[in-house]
């Protein structure tokens, strides 16, 4: 009995025709499902589920990148302060 990753709801299909590569959709949530593999068991996933978390993981570098472009603003605004105008 196979459920689908995304809503747990049961998935009616024959798998032993399932193949590895091949898409299935979910009644229930209407996901659309790729078969990893199937053996030794059978795996499934959400496909486009890997971009998105490469994409999180990007917007996560670029976060992380502007923080410490602000911090170097503000140290350089610092450092302005200490100037005569």
């Amino acid at each position: 009995m196979l459920s689908c990753p995304e809503c747990d709801a049961v998935l009616e299909v024959a798998e032993a025709e399932l193949e590895e590569g091949g898409t299935i959709s979910c009644e229930e949530c209407g996901a659309n499902l790729v078969v990893v593999t199937t053996d030794p068991a059978i795996e499934l996933k959400v496909e486009g589920e890997e971009d998105l978390e490469e994409d999180e993981e990007f917007e996560d570098e670029l976060d992380g990148e502007e923080a410490e472009l602000d911090d170097e603003e503000e140290a350089g605004e610092e450092d302005d302060e200490d100037w005569p105008h």
